[in-house]
């Protein structure tokens, strides 16, 4: 496949043309493994800092703790540094509603909101260390209790707002919280989420929280428990109050935010407060090339680290525009990313591959009724993005002007660790590859023995020295901690995900690693299946786990959502078996092969396939608290259902 260039942003990108890894690149990353304590104590000074580190990091494996005697604020460096500049005035964030609504705070709005809401939070008795729930939509004051708990030393714990009162349960339960912040509703696909409704519900089980602070945001009636539920104030605009920001030390918890669950249950990962706010800052700006006239718009939902680090510290370290959106992305109609890429004069847009591919479904007719001509830097997160997709969104999204920038990393990670670099110097981008790891980012594959592989092999992707934003335990488990990460090879980061690197050092991710299929002696990965599905044109999501067989080990179990007005048949089901035939060999012949309307995704869009495996093979489904629609397993289970399975396995000769 040709590479594709991505030059200066304001020239045009050509196709077929190599470029090597620029001599600039190249000198960064070499200086930083050779001699990391130096690299990052050069890259630490960019932020404000209340008393400098004594040293760089201290290494005790499995833990590392960055610029330690160090002191700082994250509320500084995202909120006061820029309003004693001429960016006060500058916009903050653009704020749109799912009803129409809108909403533009400047920093310096943002700094005053951001101080009363700590004030609030101070009133209650919240102080350093104490830990603070947030079950909030996408509206403005999320972001700002996050950075009104960090001003304060507070911990927060963010709950994704489509959660149901079990999962609060769990995380509250986890992490005694002892305020939860909440609005009296939210908007989703024009229907009020009741979540002050569901706040209530999970209380009785959560006897550490004390206080309840309710946005008001859709207005209907709720139930106000006098003494312990608390309306944020509405005269936040009125007098003026000041907090000062508690200097706290580099690895002071800043957040604890608990995995997607696509491996079961969520793990509460807490990321320090200096590494992380380091290694976010400089990531940014060498992945998105950040500028000041930028508006920057992530699509996720802030309730994920997309949110926390791509939305919150990232973005507004550095004193940029940011987008922030409260709806589903096709409501009330399938246009509706696009029109607001065209209304704000959108820059940078980062989102998710599933999202992508959902837009693929759709046709080009809905992206190209706008103009999107503001854009200039792509952006993709969350999974492998495939080819198909790849260009799809290069063409249809970034009118074949837009570099896109792949980028690999995970809850634990805390920021972006393999990406094309703008920022640093332009790469050659390969449709399907996240390129090189970024500078301080030491990753290899090895095979199961820990032993590096060579080009164009497969194996396990580990991450080899220590990094600054790398997650600092899992919260009062390290026992989790230890064995999920760092038992299986000793000395490095496990990061659970299969990747190959190519013969010019692209790093290409392949799924995770315990998503493999052993069909008749041959190892296949679940992404690799899934992208040859993909590559099917009238394919628009493939979805694939194994039941077992007696004779092949596991035969493979594919379920495929096709794209708008394409019916499904017979004959198509038998083109895209010939198709996997072709692209992998007749080993990756589906046994079964299922068209349904919807896949079980995390609401964070990843592809549940434990759920996929646990309902072909009849087991428990297990924690599904990040399921994004309920439905989408009833959808699964029709399917099987339809064909005579039940959940138990198939006869061995079964095909469809």
């Amino acid at each position: 496949m040709d590479d594709i260039r991505a030059p200066d942003r304001a020239s045009s990108i050509s196709t077929g043309v190599r470029v090597w890894p620029s001599k600039r690149y190249a000198k960064m990353h070499r200086d930083s493994i050779e001699d990391p304590e130096a690299f990052w104590d050069q890259q630490a000074r960019k932020l404000e800092w209340q008393k400098t580190w004594d040293h760089v990091l201290e290494w005790k494996e499995p833990y590392g703790r960055w610029f330690v005697g160090g002191k700082l604020n994250a509320c500084h460096q995202c909120v006061d540094r820029h309003v004693h500049t001429w960016r006060r005035s500058k916009v903050a964030i653009y704020w749109e509603g799912e009803n129409g609504e809108t909403r533009v705070l400047s920093y310096s709005t943002l700094f005053r909101e951001v101080n009363h809401f700590a004030h609030m939070l101070l009133s209650l008795g919240v102080t350093k260390g104490d830990r603070v729930a947030l079950y909030l939509p996408m509206i403005p004051e999320l972001p700002v209790a996050m950075l009104a708990c960090a001003r304060i030393g507070a911990v927060h714990t963010v709950i994704f707002s489509g959660f149901s009162a079990q999962a609060i349960c769990g995380r509250i339960g986890d992490t005694r919280a002892k305020v939860i912040v909440t609005s009296d509703g939210g908007l989703r696909r024009g229907k009020i989420v009741p979540l002050k409704d569901i706040v209530d519900q999970a209380l009785p089980a959560c006897p550490s929280v004390e206080n309840v602070i309710v946005v008001r945001r859709t207005g209907q009636a709720i139930h106000m428990r006098e003494g312990r539920d608390h309306w944020l104030s509405k005269d936040m605009t009125g007098a003026h109050v000041f907090v000062e920001p508690v200097a706290v030390e580099s690895s002071h918890p800043l957040y604890v935010l608990y995995t997607s669950g696509t491996t079961g249950k969520p793990k509460g990962i807490v990321h320090g407060t200096g590494g992380y706010m380091v290694f976010n800052y400089v990531a940014y700006q060498w992945v998105f090339d950040i500028r000041e006239e930028s508006v920057y718009w992530c699509t996720a939902d802030v309730g994920w680290v997309t949110g926390h680090s791509q939305i919150v510290y990232a973005p507004l370290s550095h004193g940029a525009a940011v987008v922030l959106y409260e709806g589903a992305p096709d409501y009330p109609a399938v246009d509706r990313w696009w029109d607001i890429i065209e209304k704000y004069g959108v820059s940078i847009f980062y989102t998710s591959p599933t999202a992508i591919r959902m837009f693929m479904r759709h046709g080009e007719k809905w992206p190209a009724r706008h103009d999107m001509s503001s854009l200039n830097l792509l952006g993709s997160v969350g999974e492998p993005i495939n080819p198909e997709a790849w260009y799809w969104y290069f063409r249809h999204i970034g009118g074949e002007r837009c570099p896109i920038v792949d980028t690999w990393w995970q809850t634990e990670t805390g920021g972006i660790m393999i990406s094309p670099t703008p920022g640093i110097d332009p790469l050659a981008l390969k449709p399907g590859s996240a390129t090189f790891p970024l500078p301080g980012v030491d990753v290899a594959v090895v095979d199961a023995r820990g032993n590096e592989l060579e080009a164009g092999e497969t194996g396990y992707l580990i991450i080899r020295k220590p990094w600054p934003g790398m997650l600092l335990d899992v919260y009062e488990d390290p026992a989790r901690y230890r064995e999920a990460y760092w038992s299986r090879f000793p000395g490095s980061y496990y990061t659970g995900d299969f990747a190959m690197r190519d013969e010019d050092g692209y790093f290409w991710l392949l799924g995770r690693a315990d998503e493999v299929l052993k069909v008749a002696g041959h190892r296949l990965g679940t992404a690799e299946i899934e992208d040859a599905a993909i590559a099917h044109p009238a394919v628009a999501e493939a979805g694939v786990t194994g039941r077992p067989d007696e004779l092949k080990g596991e035969t493979i179990v594919l379920f495929v959502t096709l794209k708008e007005g394409i019916p499904p048949s017979d004959a198509l089901k038998k083109e895209i078996a010939d198709l996997l035939r072709e692209t992998i060999g007749p080993v990756a012949a589906p046994g079964e092969m299922y068209f349904v309307d919807s896949i079980p995704k995390t609401r964070s869009g990843k592809i549940m396939r434990r759920v996929l495996k646990a309902v072909a093979s009849g087991k428990d489904i297990g924690d599904l608290t990040t399921l994004e629609d309920e439905a989408s397993v009833e959808e699964v289970r029709n399917a099987l259902a339809r064909l005579g399975h039940t959940g138990a396995p198939p006869p061995a000769d079964s095909s469809h």
